[in-house]
């Protein structure tokens, strides 16, 4: 399969996918412009919304309306969905450390990573934030907190730090995540995995970062699907469309020259003959 270009370069880091009715459909993120983008409802432009500092990898609607959304060092809050957020949360003050992708557990709750500017081994964590935006340390000594995904009925958690070249699956039992063990491990020569998805069915479909490509792996772990694309740096996929049969893809040109890549940055999509799961909108 090869996605097909939906709107052209409109992001410098695309980022974070997500479907929601309640914002009108498919939003994500340019993550280095502090800007939230939602696809227009003529499926190829997107409405920017500067939500007043630098933004992360996720954002999520919120069950009682709005949005929050990943900032630099924490969270943003809004009771509308097309306004910048009129509450924030700070969870360090390092100027060292950022945001990264994160998502809502069946419950409604937060999981939020980070990854130290530098990218330094060991820096970063993923927290588990509740309804009430206090935060505990989930995982140590991560690098890159990545994707972070649930299964259909939600029993395993799927999740990625990115330089181990491995999405590793927990056992999610009574809200907690344990057992954590290798679920795939992808070569570096293919590239590495970045944010992901998981279908209806249980396959977990992830965007590769350096790899101009999205796997999606069988609930055993088996290769199932590849979509291609034209660029080299995918950083982030989601289920969208009135029957969440589209998989939506976001690129980046972090790092790029004018001349290269021409189309990074841009909005994929293609459809791949299964269906998504509805968004868990944050509890809180």
């Amino acid at each position: 399969m090869r996605a097909a270009n939906v709107t052209g370069p409109v992001a410098h880091h695309g980022e974070g996918p997500v479907w929601s009715e309640s914002w009108g459909g498919l939003r994500f993120v340019d993550l280095t412009e502090g800007d939230l983008l939602t696809l227009e409802a003529d499926g190829t432009s997107v409405r920017r919304l500067d939500i007043g500092s630098p933004v992360a990898a996720f954002v999520r609607p919120r069950s009682n309306g709005g949005y929050i959304v990943a900032t630099e060092r924490g969270l943003g809050l809004s009771d509308d969905p097309d306004a910048a957020p009129t509450r924030t949360v700070e969870f360090w003050t390092d100027p060292g450390i950022r945001m990264n992708d994160g998502t809502t557990d069946p419950l409604g709750r937060l999981y939020a990573g980070s990854m130290s500017y530098a990218e330094e081994t060991g820096a970063a964590k993923l927290y588990g934030v509740g309804t009430d935006l206090a935060a505990s340390v989930v995982l140590d000594s991560v690098t890159i907190s990545n994707g972070i995904a649930f299964s259909p009925d939600g029993s395993l958690c799927y999740y990625a730090d990115t330089p181990t070249g491995r999405i590793d699956v927990f056992d999610n039992v009574d809200g907690v995540l344990r057992d954590r063990r290798p679920f795939v491990t992808i070569d570096a020569a293919i590239g590495y995995p970045d944010g992901f998805t998981v279908d209806a069915d249980g396959r977990v479909w992830v965007a590769l970062w350096a790899g101009s490509a999205v796997h999606a792996y069988d609930p055993d772990g088996g290769l199932a699907s590849i979509v291609e694309l034209p660029v080299s740096q995918v950083s982030a996929c989601t289920f969208g469309g009135a029957d969440l049969g589209t998989l939506y893809i976001t690129t980046s040109r972090q790092g790029f020259s004018p001349d290269d890549e021409p189309e990074a940055g841009s909005l994929f999509s293609v459809r791949p003959g299964v269906t998504g799961l509805p968004v868990v909108p944050f509890a809180g």
